[in-house]
């Protein structure tokens, strides 16, 4: 049986057809089924035995034969066909948790909001594919331009990607916005790619995620103040239960006489971001005169519409990459709704595998040397 086991790796090693992490899986994977039987673990005849040896052979040829098409389901297809627009949106996970644990401010940290900020302003700038970035409370959008070939469109790698970069550097900038908070454990984001049909789907999802700020806004901060008056969580649940966003501003105006639209345009509107020629000083000549030059940079605006054309088609390095919008929006269709909601989940029953990949890791190891 043992020299049964060496013909069976022989072939496997002398199969050049395949590549050779093939190779040495399957031969690998051949040896440890094998082992069984040399190490007595099974006890079975000769003729069971040699039944088995045969179906190893049939099924290294066979696999041979079909170049090993089983190895490249591993890589799932799920490439984002141009011309579809790409945008990857991240999202806190339990970060109602991680914000009461860090004793962050409520109903908004401004400090925490200008740290997510400052991270997908690092984001635009590691990735010069992306074009455009949108963001409030725990969340960011991240759009790329429509010509993008980043990762050959693959969905699967360009989100984690990105959000392993966001996450990164929401540590590493942890200490630069809050020097006198220890962070007790590190965030975490789900993140999704949006694939959107045309400019028209991308203005629909825009202004999706800006009226769910708002609202969220509004809802947090009604809710936090009436927390601070006194109220239990289950009353003021209670007291917000099937509100109209009218009845919130007047609850605000007449109990707390706070007027909801003149609250800081970063919580109420969100950040957006995104790549504009601005002038910068490169150098100075021998005179001591600076040197300007234009350079695209990543700015922050804040505006009440950023799915309106009053906005979108002033910025050319939005509608150049992005594409021109037509109309404004009024209300959005509930078919674009559920396809950004869509969800890829996994079979029930059936084995989870996670495999995590440094992402340039060579330069990481070059500069800890």
């Amino acid at each position: 049986m043992i020299n049964s086991v060496g013909v069976v790796r022989k072939e496997a090693e002398n199969c050049n057809c395949l590549q050779e992490q093939c190779r040495l899986s399957f031969r690998f994977n051949i040896l440890f089924d094998c082992s069984f039987f040399v190490s007595g673990s099974f006890k079975v005849d000769s003729v069971e035995a040699k039944k088995k040896e045969e179906n190893f052979r049939e099924t290294l040829r066979d696999m041979a034969n079909s170049k090993y098409e089983y190895v490249k389901s591993f890589e799932l297809e799920d490439e984002v066909m141009l011309p579809n627009l790409m945008v990857v949106r991240i999202d806190g996970r339990d970060f109602s948790r991680f914000s009461q644990v860090h004793e962050f401010e409520k109903p908004n940290d401004e400090t925490a909001l200008n740290l997510m900020n400052s991270c997908s302003a690092a984001v635009l700038e590691e990735f010069p594919d992306i074009i455009f970035a949108y963001g409030y409370s725990d969340e960011y959008s991240f759009v790329f331009k429509k010509t993008s070939r980043f990762y050959q469109r693959r969905a699967s790698k360009i989100l984690s990607l990105v959000a392993s970069f966001f996450a990164a550097v929401y540590v590493t900038k942890w200490k630069e916005f809050f020097p006198q908070r220890k962070l007790l454990y590190a965030p975490s984001f789900s993140s999704k790619v949006v694939s959107c049909a045309s400019a028209e789907v991308l203005q629909a999802y825009l202004a999706w995620r800006q009226q769910d700020c708002h609202a969220n806004n509004q809802y947090d901060t009604c809710f936090w103040m009436l927390v601070k008056s006194g109220k239990s969580v289950s009353e003021t649940q209670e007291i917000l239960k099937d509100t109209q966003k009218q009845q919130k501003n007047e609850l605000l105006f007449q109990k707390f006489g706070i007027n909801y639209k003149t609250l800081p345009e970063l919580f109420r509107q969100g950040s957006c971001l995104f790549k504009k020629k601005v002038e910068e000083t490169v150098k100075h000549d021998e005179n001591g005169n600076p040197v300007k030059r234009l350079r695209r940079k990543a700015v922050f605006v804040h505006s009440e519409n950023i799915a309106g054309r009053s906005f979108w088609n002033e910025q050319p390095s939005l509608y150049n990459d992005l594409g021109h919008f037509t109309k404004d929006i009024g209300k959005i269709e509930p078919d674009f709704i559920r396809s950004f909601q869509f969800e890829n989940k996994l079979l029930p029953l059936t084995w989870v595998v996670v495999r995590i990949d440094g992402c340039h890791f060579h330069s990481g190891c070059s500069r800890g040397v």
